[in-house]
């Protein structure tokens, strides 16, 4: 048996240290050491920790004497579901779900278990529930499969017992913080047993050819808890977006190695479990108000699917000396930039004034399209003009106020004649700058 020390293990990276400290050298992050204690192995011979490749080479083989592999699929019925994995998941894959507690995870995983029982056995492990809690759950769903076994536990040497045992097709884990390895002093949820608990499913899984989910949890900043290394460890990576004010959630690809990245999927929340919704566009501007200045529609892309969104504006005089600027789906230095920008080409003294900006439905855009919708927003709020309410938006506004070509913009001009509205720069001769692009946009 080797020596037992203590070590100080980030919980963000992974990053060890042999005494605690405020900030992590590595990721920078604060208040994350958490003392955990290591057994130093005494024989080399010993490895330091389970692989998660199914199997080893003897010799390194040439590149174009390595026959393919066709990866069987498998439909899983979730039309969105199947779009985002790239047509259906993969046999033998390892998939990570993450999200905060409550969006959604275990409802979609648990009818997820239902389609896939069709092919074969599905073992779903819980180590936050009891069976019966997950059976009130299934009933509500109103899942009925003879093929779903259930197995409350947390131990992962004896959820390997029962791997051997059932054989089943499909596993679930749920969730991978609570689960953990005897022989790993540390507790459940730390960056060891976390890294080793993945690592030893995902051998399990390559190795007999089970399709695996795990469930993830995430930390304050929406992060999967847990170290890096987990997201490299599994074949893809899927993350619930949503606020739980609102009854929709997303499902974004992060990781596939079969499949894009960034594709998402939009579901609803109901009584009877997460349903697709097959035109989002539509969803989201469902309630759009019509004659309300400070509204514009805007078509943004999500991997490689258009969507329709609503980008709303309040343009209020200032009650203190600093105006305030608040965004909620957009970067707040976006905003910042773009204010500036309609000061100096506009001439709108907004330095006097309040701003707050809003994408509804609280989805998060991360991309420049969204600049001349939110400048389009603001100057319709601050004129009091509203946007004519057949037109649609993209593009990226230039600091000295032109109006720059974004990604796929043929795609989301089909997705705006889709829905029945006119692309602004499609029906204006590519209109150049901003100053034009606002006259032509607000009524009046």
């Amino acid at each position: 048996m080797g020596k037992v020390k203590t070590v100080y293990v980030c919980q963000n990276c992974g990053y060890k240290s042999p005494k605690w400290a405020g900030k992590c050298p590595e990721c920078g992050k604060w208040n994350t050491f958490v003392e955990e204690k290591e057994e130093t192995k005494i024989s080399p011979k010993t490895p330091p920790s389970i692989s998660w490749v199914s199997s080893s080479q003897e010799k390194p083989i040439l590149l174009n004497e390595i026959e393919e592999i066709k990866k069987e699929r498998f439909k899983t019925g979730i039309t969105e579901f199947d779009k985002v994995a790239g047509g259906g998941v993969v046999k033998g894959s390892v998939s990570l779900f993450s999200g905060e507690p409550g969006i959604g995870k275990s409802t979609f995983l648990l009818q997820l278990s239902e389609k896939l029982s069709t092919y074969g056995k599905v073992l779903y492990v819980t180590a936050e529930e009891s069976p019966e809690q997950v059976s009130l759950r299934a009933k509500r769903l109103g899942i009925k499969s003879s093929n779903i076994f259930i197995y409350a536990e947390g131990n992962l040497e004896k959820i390997k017992e029962h791997i051997a045992k059932l054989k089943p097709s499909f596993l679930i884990v749920d969730s991978i913080q609570t689960t953990f390895i005897p022989s790993i002093e540390s507790a459940a949820g730390s960056v060891s047993q976390v890294r080793e608990g993945t690592a030893l499913i995902t051998n399990i899984s390559k190795s007999k050819g089970i399709t695996t989910f795990i469930v993830g949890h995430v930390n304050k900043e929406g992060n999967i808890a847990g170290p890096k290394v987990l997201e490299h460890i599994v074949d893809a990576v899927y993350q619930f977006e949503g606020d739980r004010g609102y009854n929709f959630r997303i499902l974004k690809s992060l990781k596939n190695r079969f499949g894009a990245t960034g594709e998402i999927a939009v579901f609803k929340m109901e009584e009877k479990g997460l349903i697709q919704v097959e035109n989002p566009s539509k969803f989201f501007l469902s309630q759009r108000p019509e004659g309300k200045s400070g509204s514009v529609i805007y078509c943004g892309i999500e991997g490689s699917r258009p969507i329709l969104l609503e980008v709303q504006a309040l343009v209020t005089r200032a009650a203190f000396g600093t105006p305030q600027r608040r965004a909620k789906g957009i970067d707040i230095n976006r905003l910042s930039i773009i204010i500036a920008i309609i000061e100096k080409e506009l001439g709108y003294p907004l330095r006097n004034f309040d701003v707050f900006v809003n994408v509804v439905g609280g989805v998060k855009i991360d991309e420049p399209g969204i600049d001349l919708p939110v400048a389009i927003a603001i100057a319709s709020s601050y004129t009091g003009k509203p946007v004519r309410k057949e037109i649609a938006v993209f593009g990226e506004v230039g600091l000295s106020g032109e109006i720059r070509n974004v990604k796929l913009e043929e795609l989301r001009e089909k997705e705006i004649e889709k829905n029945r509205f006119i692309s602004l720069q499609k029906n204006h001769n590519r209109i150049k700058f901003i100053v034009d692009a606002v006259k032509i946009a607000l009524e009046g």
